[in-house]
């Protein structure tokens, strides 16, 4: 099963539909279940746990009967995967929990290191920064997935800046409750991406790709984003679903 999240849901749709065709041609029955809602992420980062519980809960329902979940965000994976410490107090939640966090995975990580699926025949004529997220990268240590998968990508040539896992400055509340520090952090970020003279910007963590592109684009050298399911799905036709 595929869990969307709201950022996706509501901003990015085409990074879900790209998530759903790759997962299908890799082999797999991707699902999206109907009636999901929030992981809870904003809240929980907030410090407003008790208001998480009841969203976690739901998505627990809602995943229990899934062989695996497949997220095309780290962030969420990594909240879903924290479900367990929700819990202290009631065993069996807790044991839901613990079951739903050992199946969740980060989208390239279940192409590689669960499906062993890497190559797509994706097709992409540019030059291309791939940008370590927080969450992705450091969180859950999911950093040579995506480089493996965008290697086997023809016409793609993938450069590094000078820190690659460098953070972009959104981090979900920090940018807005930040906003200086994470304007700072993202004029950083994107002045390593334009030192490479790459054309696109790639990543797996959609809330990254917008914050990147969004300052990118403000600052008038605007460069194409796309999440790592939209490159996979570039060998794939629109009748792959």
């Amino acid at each position: 099963m595929i869990f969307i999240p709201c950022l996706v849901q509501d901003v990015l749709p085409e990074i879900a539909e790209a998530c759903g065709r790759v997962l299908h041609a890799a082999g797999a029955r991707p699902e999206i279940p109907a009636g999901q809602t929030c992981c809870g992420q904003l809240l929980f980062k907030l410090g407003h746990v008790r208001k998480v519980t009841p969203l976690a809960r739901r998505v627990m329902d809602l995943f229990e009967p899934a062989d695996a979940v497949v997220c095309p965000s780290g962030s969420c994976t990594r909240m879903i995967r924290s479900y367990p410490d929700l819990f202290p107090s009631d065993p069996e939640l807790a044991a839901a929990a613990r079951s739903l966090a050992a199946k969740t995975y980060e989208f390239s990580q279940f192409l590689v290191d669960i499906l062993g699926v890497l190559d797509f025949g994706a097709h992409l004529p540019a030059t291309a920064v791939y940008h370590d997220s927080c969450q992705v990268g450091r969180a859950l240590g999911v950093v040579s997935q995506p480089r493996q998968l965008l290697a086997r990508v023809r016409g793609l040539t993938l450069v590094e800046p000078a820190r690659p896992d460098a953070c972009c400055g959104f981090g979900g509340p920090f940018s807005l409750r930040f906003p200086g520090v994470s304007e700072a952090l993202v004029q950083e970020k994107a002045e390593s991406i334009l030192a490479t003279r790459a054309t696109t910007v790639i990543s797996a963590e959609p809330s990254c790709l917008l914050n990147i592109g969004g300052y990118l684009q403000k600052n008038t050298t605007p460069l194409a984003s796309l999440h790592i399911a939209q490159v996979l799905a570039t060998g794939l036709t629109k009748g792959t679903r």
